[in-house]
């Protein structure tokens, strides 16, 4: 169907005679139009990942956390594809390692949709 459309010739000009693009024009602007859609979409999105596995590979034991369900605590071990998270007096529970959405730098630190 999209090449059916790139073949069709546009219509008339007002003087009758048809304007042809050429092939190479049209294949330009494909490139184009998929190195905006790379740098856009693409590109961003790898490099959040990227931050995102060194924030979970730099968690270690006594880090405060916010898990993505919105719990707070202190990392009390570090295992291989989890973590034992203290949220309370007694209380740990161990969550995935892709639980944590945001490692905080002090213990009285709260992210800024908490603090408001």
């Amino acid at each position: 169907m999209f090449m059916q459309w790139i073949a069709m010739a546009p219509p008339p000009g007002a003087n009758g005679a048809q304007s042809h693009s050429s092939p190479m024009f049209t294949m330009g602007w494909l490139a184009l139009m998929v190195a905006i859609f790379y740098f856009i979409m693409i590109r961003p999105q790898r490099r959040r990942e990227k931050e995102r596995k060194a924030l979970i590979s730099s968690i270690k034991a006594g880090d405060r956390v916010l898990l993505s369900s919105g719990i707070l605590g202190d990392i009390a071990n570090v295992k291989e594809k989890t973590l034992v998270v203290r949220i309370a007096e007694k209380t740990k529970i161990e969550v995935l390692k892709s639980a944590v959405s945001q490692v905080l730098e002090e213990k009285s630190d709260l992210p800024a949709e908490v603090k408001s």
